[in-house]
Parts: C-alpha cells; sequence; structure tokens
C-alpha cells in the first residue's frame, strides 16, 4: 500500500523537488549576484577615480650673480670673515621668469643687506643653511610679489 498524500502547507499535492536541488541553485544564484553586483561596483568605483596625468610642468631657473659679503663682526675676534653665495631661483614656469627678471636688483639687494647681518655662527650646522635659505626665499617673493619664487637653490656657499 501506498501513503495518502497529504496536501502541502501551499495547497498542493505533496509533490515538491528535491529539498538538495533548490538550495544548491539558490546558493549558486546568491554567490552569481554577489560577483556580478561586486564587478560592477568595481568597474563603475574605477572608472570614476581614474587618476588622469597632467604633463609634468619644466621647472625654470635664474642664476643669481655671485655674491660676496663682509659678515657681520663677532666681538673678541680680530679676524673679519666673509660670504660667498651663488644661488639659483627655481620658478615654476616662463611667465613667472618674465615677472621675476625686470626685479632682479632689488632681489639682490634684499640679499646684500640681509647678509651682511649675519655672524659665521648663524651659518653653521644645516639647520644654519636651512634658516638662510628660507629667509632668502621670504625676502624674494616680498620683491616679486605677486609673481612666486619656488625655491632658492644654493649652487656654491663658502663662509671663510
Amino acid at each position: 500500500m501506498s501513503k495518502p498524500k497529504t496536501p502541502g502547507k501551499d495547497g498542493g499535492d505533496g509533490a515538491e523537488a528535491p529539498a538538495g536541488k533548490s538550495k544548491k541553485m539558490l546558493l549558486i544564484g546568491g554567490v552569481a549576484v554577489l560577483l556580478l553586483g561586486g564587478g560592477g561596483g568595481f568597474y563603475f568605483y574605477k572608472s570614476k577615480t581614474a587618476v588622469k596625468v597632467e604633463p609634468k610642468k619644466v621647472a625654470v631657473f635664474v642664476d643669481l650673480p655671485e655674491m660676496t659679503v663682509n659678515l657681520s663682526h663677532t666681538p673678541g675676534t680680530d679676524r673679519q670673515s666673509f660670504l660667498r653665495l651663488k644661488v639659483s631661483l627655481e620658478l615654476a614656469d616662463q611667465k613667472t621668469q618674465a615677472e621675476v627678471q625686470p626685479v632682479l636688483p632689488r632681489i639682490q639687494d634684499n640679499f646684500q643687506v640681509f647678509l651682511r647681518e649675519l655672524r659665521v655662527s648663524d651659518l653653521e650646522g644645516s639647520a644654519g643653511f636651512f634658516r638662510l635659505k628660507e629667509e632668502l626665499l621670504r625676502r624674494t617673493n616680498a620683491a616679486v610679489h605677486p609673481a612666486r619664487v619656488e625655491a632658492v637653490l644654493f649652487k656654491d656657499v663658502l663662509v671663510q
């Protein structure tokens, strides 16, 4: 004798697909949705955040003439000290060079006035040269305003 069929929960005749096969299909469908969604999201994210590489701008350098100045006299010494300095100004582009070129005498004057007040002890060590470079940059930018000098580069420095 066969067992009587009992109506299922959905009102059907009780004949259902095997439970293992439906779970497998559900799992495969879920994985497929996740992969497609993740791939699409990654593509969308990458297309929005793609970095556009701009051509690197070439800096322009302007050399100043070599300067030799007497340093401020250090009390207790009989010897006079000198500073010989050769610098180059780094500019962003040719347009800035056209703005800076006419005021080079003013930059040199600012350098001369400042450098004559220095003592040998002000130039000792890398920290002394860093402070000197920062001060020369500040004075240069004040002289060429509204143009802007990117950096003051030391080409030759001699303290004697």
